[in-house]
Formats: structure tokens, C-alpha cells, sequence
């Protein structure tokens, strides 16, 4: 079983009353001249009450002495654009849960390892698609340190409907691996290329 063998089979139209993820939504505004304008858009249905964002992505660095600093990566299937994408960690917040909870907890169900959160805030709350969803989320820093006995041997705790396949990257070679990856055919999740373009950015405009 490869994740490479998962394809769409069919694609319809999705009624409102079946639908348990998401929702279409039809909004009214004014523009700059007050005149009265429709957008479309979609909204996500699981946001616990009383929380202003929807998950987290998890910027989970591997540390180990001796060897260069790596990211941690998924590989996972995604219907709505028929590819394998390359991701980063991520889920979705559960209700009285901190967005470092959420980092924690996720980390470990999806790849197994035990990380601590590193010396920095949360990311400002990022939207992903603004024109499209209100889908938002908060990104977390992670370490994952490999010495400690519980990250020899990660074992997922994967839901049934879950398939993820986790590797790892140097952060250093991150930029042409998602060149490479690209031209084998998977997506770049938008998380993992904006990370990758900011790296390039610091390295040809040298600053720090």
C-alpha cells in the first residue's frame, strides 16, 4: 500500500445539509464606493466555540549533536486536488486546548515523537486562503530532540482514516528538495513552500 496509489474517483456537487467539514457561505459587503457586493466563500464547521482560529502547523526541527538541523515532512493524499502533498505537522485545535497543546498533541498522534516547545511565541494568526475560506491557523515551533530514549522508534497514533508518511529534510537543502519534489509529481503545501522561499530569500539577500 503506497500512498502514490490513491486517486479520486468522482467528484460531486456537495449539499448543504450533508455536508460535516465545511459550508458555503454567501456574504454582502460594501466596497470603498458603498456600493453593495456577493462573495462566495467557504467556512470550516469545526472551530471549538469561543476559539478565534482554526489548528495549528508545526515547525518540528529535529536536533540531534553532531548533524545539521532537519524538518520534519509528511507525505499525504488530498482529495480536493487529486495529489500527494508534501506538509508540514498540523491539525486541528480541540476546545480548551492552547495552541502549544495542540502543536504537542498533534505532533505525537501524526508522527510519534515527543517535541517541547522552543524558546519563541507562537506565529501571528495566519489565514490560508483569505479569498476563498476563513480557514486561519497559528504555526509552533517545536524541537524534537532524538537523543531522548521515546524518539529512537516513533510509533503514530493514526486514526483509521489517517495515511501519512513522515520523512525529513535538512533545513538547509529545504528550498531544492521542494524543487525536486515538485518535479516528481507531489504538491508543495503552501506552509512548506513559504518556509522554503524565506530561506532562499535570507541566503541571496544575505541578512539575518
Amino acid at each position: 500500500m503506497s500512498l502514490e496509489s490513491c486517486k479520486v474517483v468522482w467528484t460531486a456537487p456537495l449539499k448543504l445539509e450533508d455536508a460535516k467539514w465545511v459550508k458555503l457561505v454567501k456574504t454582502v459587503y460594501t466596497d470603498p464606493n458603498s456600493k453593495t457586493r456577493d462573495w462566495e466563500s467557504a467556512e470550516r464547521c469545526t472551530r471549538p466555540a469561543g476559539v478565534d482560529y482554526d489548528g495549528v502547523g508545526i515547525v518540528a526541527i529535529l536536533e540531534r549533536p553532531g548533524t545539521p538541523p532537519a524538518l520534519l515532512l509528511q507525505k499525504q493524499f488530498r482529495p480536493p486536488i487529486g495529489k500527494v502533498t508534501i506538509e508540514v505537522p498540523a491539525g486541528l485545535v480541540d476546545a480548551n486546548e492552547t495552541a502549544e497543546e495542540c502543536a504537542l498533541r498533534e505532533l505525537y498522534e501524526e508522527t510519534g515523537y515527543r517535541g517541547e516547545i522552543a524558546d519563541t511565541d507562537k506565529s501571528c494568526l495566519m489565514f490560508n486562503d483569505p479569498g476563498m475560506c476563513n480557514t486561519n491557523l497559528h504555526m509552533v515551533h517545536v524541537k524534537i530532540d532524538l537523543e531522548r530514549e521515546e524518539n529512537k522508534n516513533p510509533q503514530p497514533q493514526l486514526e483509521e482514516n489517517e495515511f501519512i508518511e513522515s520523512f525529513t529534510v535538512p533545513l538547509k537543502d529545504l528550498y531544492t528538495e521542494c524543487r525536486r519534489l515538485e518535479k516528481e509529481g507531489y504538491a508543495i503545501d503552501a506552509r512548506v513552500g513559504t518556509l522554503a522561499e524565506g530561506f532562499e530569500i535570507a541566503r541571496k539577500w544575505r541578512f539575518s
